[in-house]
């Protein structure tokens, strides 16, 4: 029995559904066809991929059944498997190979994907957090006990904060698995001990130290407030933060000057760089709000 994350899509218009539905999550689209011997053998091992990654959605799209869709995705032979998230491309793999399409799954589908990723709120843009390289994420001055890791889910724990230890500063550095365009970020913290200053750097070359991060000149300086830290929406200069590949944030000071800075929850939010957007996708078959 396939998992209820795996859907067979009867039309063009169910498959806007699902993608306008999906949000953030990951989802792969198998553009197939019932000609095709290759579609045919590889169609278990597509469904079957759905019980190994219950976070992402696997939809098969029959290009017959769908043919906007094929058209839309320029797709030209079958099986081609899509990748998305937020209705736009990430990439793509043809050939039925099942060893080459679970390690191409493996590549896109992230520790976020198992978590209910929250909507950020903002049309268009989604936190970015399944799009983070877990690797490429660090922080300087953080606490053993209480590090970035525990900052970058939902903060709903009291217990679970990232806080500095030698002193207030903290330098936060985000690594995404692709270019992004960066839009906002949101952070809950402490009215006494949360952020004050916040210097926004991008693209650097290498691991910013302290004293660069006070010298060099930010793309941005934020000076945040005690309604900034209930976790407003703080927007960046949109046209400075294009082509992003790595974000640091350095925390210079806190609200009242004490020793020690806490962050309870950060998100971060943006979109991939547009390959294919799926919001230019025209339903073609049925209306919105019909069942399928």
């Amino acid at each position: 029995m396939a998992a209820t994350n795996f859907k067979v899509t009867s039309d063009d218009s169910q498959f806007t559904e699902e993608m306008n539905n999906a949000g953030g999550k990951l989802v792969v689209a198998n553009f197939t066809s019932a000609r095709c011997p290759p579609c045919q053998r590889i169609a278990p091992v597509f469904s079957g991929l759905g019980g190994k990654f219950p976070g992402a959605l696997f939809l098969q799209v029959d290009i017959q059944q769908c043919p906007s869709a094929a058209q839309q995705n320029s797709v030209s032979a079958t099986p081609t498997f899509i990748f998305y998230r937020n209705k736009t491309k990430l990439d793509s793999l043809a050939g039925g190979d099942p060893e080459a399409l679970e390690a191409r799954v493996r590549k896109h589908y992230t520790d976020a994907d198992q978590t209910d990723t929250p909507d950020c709120g903002v049309p268009g843009h989604i936190d970015l957090l399944p799009m983070m390289n877990k690797s490429g994420c660090e922080c300087l001055n953080q606490s053993s006990e209480h590090n970035f890791k525990h900052a970058l889910f939902s903060g709903s724990n009291p217990a679970i904060y990232l806080e500095s230890d030698a002193d207030e500063q903290l330098m936060l550095s985000v690594e995404f698995t692709q270019l992004v365009k960066l839009h906002s970020f949101r952070i809950k913290a402490p009215a006494d001990i949360g952020p004050k200053t916040v210097r926004l750097f991008i693209n650097q070359p290498y691991a910013m130290d302290f004293d660069s991060a006070m010298n060099n000149i930010a793309a941005q300086e934020i000076t945040l407030t005690g309604k900034d830290l209930k976790g407003a929406l703080i927007k960046l200069k949109f046209v400075k933060f294009q082509n992003v590949q790595n974000l640091t944030l350095f925390v210079q000071d806190n609200q009242n000057g004490d020793e020690v800075t806490r962050v309870n929850y950060i998100q971060i939010i943006g979109s991939p760089m547009q390959t294919t957007n799926m919001a230019d996708f025209k339903r073609i078959a049925g209306k919105k709000g019909e069942s399928h």
